[in-house]
């Protein structure tokens, strides 16, 4: 099977997402494409894409892609149109927003079947918003257009039914996976901290909360952590974090690799006030890192009830994190079993599988 991805981001969870997928596909005989943005990411982007590239037998394209509307939209999906109709793929896989527009109106003026997968994007708006109103109703005509919908996890799935409605259209539900390298466990450092956060730094993920709780369980004992990531309101954090007296108790080493990052603490928080499917969340447990997150999105498809906490809660996460420190050996049990059960239901072979079952339904 002929195979073109198309996406905006080269960086981050969804270019993790499709990296994945490219490698799954290619392994089993297909062939596949990518087409993205040229504008961001950098020297990352350049070079993440050259590792992807020995797995593209139909070529990495890139092509300007602007995160919010505009005029360019327009020749970007003719661009898109044009370079499906020179690699001639049997199926077009849709990623993101914008990746669902260019590719969804390039698939249906080539006659070629598309699938498209939200990634969260235009979820995580409401129809109240002004900018909400506008990306759902883009949407809602797209979904006219597309062959079939294929979700991360069954919340976003219900998410897209409730704000812009399925009306009947093919879909599936298939987790992200792993390989099989990161299910080792990952161990920490001597002086690890007591928690660990990895992910941007951002409002929407609540490091703030997880800071506010942070400062009330110092008020008892010491308690250390690890805020590793990089975005916008990094130096907001830094500031919060003297203010409320955590100099000393507080760190922010930057971007790193998820394993190392794991490592820097025993115990990950994932206090975020909204999410889809993070991956982050399946590497830590494959690792067998004990983890408390908020229950949002998709992440109760993977965690245990104890293991979760009411977003935006600083009472709850301060509450469930003095509990964690108090009796680590709990959650440390209760990380072992959520790893059993990933390496059972949530690999990357079982991923893959699932997403060429859907293609093969259409074409």
């Amino acid at each position: 099977m002929r195979i073109l991805h198309v996406f905006r981001t080269p960086v981050g969870g969804l270019f993790r997402y499709v990296r994945d997928v490219a490698r799954g596909q290619s392994e089993r005989g297909h062939e596949v494409g990518i087409l993205c943005d040229s504008t961001t990411g950098g020297d990352t982007a350049a070079r993440l894409l050259d590792s992807v590239a020995p797995l593209c037998s139909l070529g990495v394209k890139r092509i300007p892609i602007s995160r919010l509307p505009g005029a360019g939209d327009l020749s970007g999906a003719m661009q898109t149109r044009a370079h499906a109709k020179t690699i001639r793929p049997d199926i077009i896989h849709c990623h993101g927003a914008k990746g669902g527009l260019y590719g969804r109106i390039a698939a249906r003026s080539l006659g070629i079947p598309s699938v498209y997968t939200p990634h969260g994007g235009s979820l995580h708006y409401s129809w109240g918003s002004p900018a909400g109103f506008v990306f759902l109703s883009a949407e809602r005509v797209l979904a006219r257009i597309g062959d079939a919908m294929l979700f991360v996890c069954d919340y976003e799935r219900q998410a897209f039914d409730s704000k812009i409605g399925l009306g009947g259209k093919r879909s599936a539900v298939v987790h992200n996976g792993l390989w099989p390298d990161e299910f080792e466990p990952v161990t920490p450092h001597a002086d690890a901290a007591d928690l660990v956060y990895l992910g941007d730094m951002r409002t929407l993920k609540g490091v703030d909360v997880l800071l506010e709780a942070l400062a009330r369980l110092n008020t008892d004992h010491p308690v250390t952590a690890c805020l590793a990531g990089d975005g916008p309101d990094l130096a907001q954090f830094q500031s919060m974090a003297t203010k409320l007296g955590l100099d000393g108790k507080v760190t922010f080493p930057g971007r790193m690799p998820a394993r190392e990052a794991f490592a820097r603490g025993r115990i990950l928080v994932m206090p975020s006030r909204a999410e889809s499917f993070p991956y982050v969340v399946l590497e830590a447990c494959a690792a067998g890192v004990p983890l408390i997150a908020s229950r949002v999105g998709g992440i109760p498809e993977v965690l245990s009830a104890e293991n979760l906490v009411t977003p935006d809660d600083v009472n709850a996460l301060t509450e469930r994190l003095s509990l964690a420190l108090a009796d680590p050996a709990a959650l440390a049990n209760g990380a072992a079993t959520t790893r059993e059960r990933l390496a059972r239901d949530f690999t990357a072979g079982k991923m893959v599988d699932g997403i060429v079952n859907l293609y093969k339904q259409l074409v």
